[in-house]
């Protein structure tokens, strides 16, 4: 697909639901993966479905520090007539009619029982045990298989694991588990403009590579993060190319309609433009691409453009070529502490501080006049990188609205929450 760079503006641009389903549809999860210790699985997708391979727990245990009993041995007892039973040793293996043994909490019960009596029911004397109080059968008594099933599907390929599910891995008795490798992202910084350090007039220190390479790592891929390529159409075209092995191609700068912005006409020369122009703000001018299989994510030079973009696009992305479920930011309900305008006809992500009785992106109100209060950072600006480095998240304002009031309810996107 040809570009000109010469059309000023965009006489068209898509809407973002629209343009991210177009990527995802080109982008195919990596058929790599490897086996890792359950320790170090953590963040890892699952590549095939696990189930467990023994019941948790793997008898039937005691709920209460007690002794275990038959039931039926304790029927009628109470405080004036307690059941008298014969003492056995503590964690005997099986109970008789008549018996009973000492256990505690998570002990396996003996043969032959049936429930537990708790401590604070019973007074032991000499060998034998007072019982004040009946129990029915399977009272205060864990049944084997009471928390995972023999047989029972744990987890889904696609589904990124948390230390909770680690600890029930290891529960069920696997010591290894197959996840997919993390998808391999090609980060390639351009602009003649950029430099690493002391930057003269005209110069600007590089600064998206760094951030997105980093957002890439965060949100479970592994980046590589390359030195800056000049607006030169050849030099971007051999960058581009030189790296089409990854799973994503991501370039930050030269995505617009100006003379400098060359990488739209790069990418259709390798292969072909998807998406040029977003109805979103900041950061309209992303381009969306496919060259060899692999998809090229092209993010605007301005760093707020840049990191909304990458959150929209890139993160959608690397997910699905890693071979993980795309799920939703993580969110937090707060109210809106000051008007934020909007474009009829575009999705506007305005930056936020979040202050008040939770107090951050870490805190839990439970009601309403205990939410924290979204400020926004700066009404606009998408070359302002302060902007999102002194926020908490994003308020989303959806393409109908045109804006969101004082006092509103909202909720806070968190990008930067590590996944």
């Amino acid at each position: 697909m040809s570009h000109d760079r010469r059309e000023s503006g965009f006489k068209r641009r898509t809407r973002v639901a629209d343009a991210r389903a177009t990527l995802l549809d080109a982008v195919a999860p990596n058929d790599r993966t490897e086996t890792v210790p359950v320790e170090a699985a953590d963040g890892r997708v699952v590549a095939e479905p696990i189930d467990a391979p023994a019941p948790v727990p793997g008898y039937d245990r005691a709920a209460m520090d007690g002794y275990a009993v038959r039931a039926s041995d304790t029927f009628g007892a109470g405080d004036r007539s307690p059941a008298v039973l014969t003492a056995k040793p503590a964690e005997a293996d099986a109970v008789a009619p008549g018996e009973a043994a000492r256990v505690h909490t998570g002990s396996a019960v003996p043969e032959g029982a049936d429930a537990v009596v708790m401590i604070e029911q019973v007074e032991s004397v000499g060998g034998e045990v007072e019982v004040f109080e009946a129990v029915a059968t399977g009272e205060n008594v864990g049944e084997a298989g009471e928390d995972v099933a023999d047989g029972q599907r744990l987890y889904e390929p696609g589904h990124a694991l948390r230390p909770s599910d680690l600890g029930l891995l290891r529960s069920v008795g696997l010591d290894t588990v197959t996840v997919r490798e993390p998808p391999e992202v090609a980060v390639i910084p351009t602009g003649e403009e950029l430099v690493e350090s002391d930057p003269g007039p005209g110069e600007v220190i590089e600064t998206n590579g760094l951030t997105v390479s980093r957002l890439v790592e965060r949100w479970g891929g592994e980046a590589r993060y390359r030195d800056v390529v000049t607006d030169d159409p050849e030099a971007l075209r051999e960058a581009v190319a030189a790296d089409l092995d990854a799973d994503v191609v991501v370039t930050t700068g030269g995505s617009s309609v100006g003379e400098r912005d060359l990488i739209p006409e790069v990418v259709g020369d390798l292969g072909e433009v998807l998406v040029h122009g977003v109805a979103l703000k900041p950061g309209h001018p992303v381009c969306l691409g496919r060259a060899e299989g692999t998809p090229i994510v092209s993010l605007p030079g301005y760093p707020v453009a840049c990191i909304v973009n990458a959150a929209q696009f890139l993160r959608p992305a690397m997910k699905r070529a890693g071979g993980a479920d795309v799920e939703p930011f993580p969110t937090r309900r707060a109210t809106l502490g000051r008007k934020v305008a909007s474009e009829p006809g575009v999705r506007t992500f305005a930056r936020v501080s979040l202050s008040g009785p939770d107090d951050g992106p870490d805190g839990d109100a439970a009601v309403d006049d205990a939410l924290p209060t979204a400020t926004p950072t700066r009404a606009s600006g998408s070359g302002i990188l302060s902007s999102v480095a002194l926020a908490d998240g994003c308020v989303v304002v959806p393409e109908p609205r045109e804006g969101l009031d004082a006092g509103e309810s909202v909720d806070v996107e968190l990008w930067e929450v590590t996944e």
